[in-house]
Parts: C-alpha cells; structure tokens; sequence
C-alpha cells in the first residue's frame, strides 16, 4: 500500500503539462481546489472530471498510476461517505434503530466522495509534473510580495518543498523497515489491534531515528556547501513565461467562470 502514495513523487515526461511554468501550475491546483468547494450541483462535476481527464491525457501520465494513489485514501473515503450517509438529517428514506438515511445524506456523501477523489487526483498532478527545483521557485516567486513585511519566502518555500519530497523517501525506508521486521516475526496484518499497535513500535522507532538522520545529514550537506537562505541567491535558469503560459492561464479563467457560473444556475 506504501507503494501506492504518488503525492511528492515526481513523474518525469516532456509534456506539454511538464513544460508549463511552475507558478502556473500552482496556480491552477488552487483554482481547482476551489472550483471543488463552489459546486453545490452534481452536473458540475462532469465538467470538473472532464478537465481533470484532459489534463491527464497532456500531462502523458498513466491513469493507474495516479488512481493509485487513491487506493490509500479508500477507508477514510468510505468513512466520510458512511458518516454523511447514516447522520445527515434531512427526508428519510430508510430508517432503524438509531441510523437513518436520508435524501440529503446521501447527497452529501456523494459529494464528499467525489470532492475528496478529484481533489486527491488533482493535487497529485501538480508533484508529478513538477521537479522539486522548480516547485520550490514557483512558491518563491508567488511568495515574492510578502518578502516586502520581512516574510521569510526562500526559507518557507525550501521547507515546504523539502517536506513535500521526504514524503516518498520515508513510504520507501518505512517499507524497508516493515519487510525486516516482518522477517523476524512482526505481524503488522493481524486482524487483533491490540497485537498491530504493539508491531508499531518496532516500526516506528527507527523510523524517527532514520528521519531525524537524514534531516541531521541534509542540514550538514548544506552548511558544507555555505547554504545562507535567499539572500543574494541568483537562479542559474531564470524562469519565462511563454505563449503556452498565457494560454494556460487563459484557460483557467474561462474554467473559473464557467464553474462560478453553474453556482447561481
């Protein structure tokens, strides 16, 4: 299951998605984060779910690999859809005991599960098209206003993209971990919780010793190298926005409208 996570995972490709600059990618990924939150319809949704495809397909990454990484997501989707199904009030359509079903429930959950989905799957294009270097300039640049009040914007933009990256880098060392200690006898699949919160801690033990590690040896490979934030700090590929850019962006306009539009119809 470890090896399903895609989120801070890079897809390299010489894609059109991938040529595209990065502060307009996350732009973007924010503009359909939102566009999630505005829809109060279901037929909105083929619009959202047609763009997403589209993206894909330019992007030219597999669509098993990044429905994959629902796949961990699964339990706390079928308990978001389970919580708003049984305990939203609204018109019952089925009722026992203490759990009832409702119109309105079923609605929501229908929602929820929608929005969490495209919202994972939508998030992950945006670390998969784009190199952690250009990741962390593209939050720099976006950030760059807020350096005028003395908000450190080079540093906040390296931690974010550091931690992004870690995530693949401990799914792969807590893999490694499991797998050892699965061979001396750990059990981390055994239907008794109790047993599977005991195996966590010979998991999760060394786990934090090895993250702590590579954050020690990270620090020092960056002191070595006279690391000193933004100050003064020149990029060896200044970043330019091109025609496809503009397009881009022009696109992500008319989506904007369009899905604000859907709200008041």
């Amino acid at each position: 299951m470890l090896k399903d996570i895609t989120i801070g995972q890079y897809y390299p490709s010489n894609s059109v998605i991938h040529k595209l600059d990065s502060r307009i990618k996350l732009i973007a990924t924010f503009v359909f984060m939102m566009s999630l939150f505005i829809i109060n319809k279901f037929w909105p949704y083929a619009i959202v779910l047609s763009s997403l495809v589209f993206v894909v397909k330019l992007s030219s990454i597999p669509m098993k690999y990044i429905l994959k990484g629902i796949k961990p997501l699964r339990w706390i989707i079928l308990f978001t859809f389970v919580i708003n199904i049984f305990f939203l009030p609204g018109d019952v359509i089925w009722s026992i005991g203490f759990m009832t079903i409702t119109r309105q429930g079923i609605e929501q959950a229908i929602f929820m599960a929608a929005r969490l989905v495209l919202l994972v799957v939508g998030t992950s294009i945006l670390t998969l098209t784009t190199s952690p270097i250009e990741l962390t300039d593209g939050i720099e640049r976006l950030l760059n206003p807020f350096r005028k009040i003395g908000l450190p914007v080079h540093e906040l933009a390296m931690m974010m993209t550091i931690a992004l990256r870690f995530i693949p880098t401990l799914l792969d060392e807590t893999d490694k971990i499991m797998k050892a200690q699965m061979s001396r006898g750990a059990d981390f699949e055994s239907n008794n919780m109790v047993n599977r919160a005991k195996n966590l801690v010979p998991l999760l033990v060394p786990l934090f010793v090895s993250a702590f590690r590579r954050a020690d040896e990270l620090a020092m490979a960056m002191e070595a190298r006279c690391y000193r934030g933004g100050y003064n700090r020149t990029k060896m590929k200044e970043a330019v926005i091109t025609k496809f850019d503009y397009i881009a962006s022009g696109i992500q306009v008319i989506y904007l409208v369009i899905i604000i539009a859907t709200r008041f119809m």
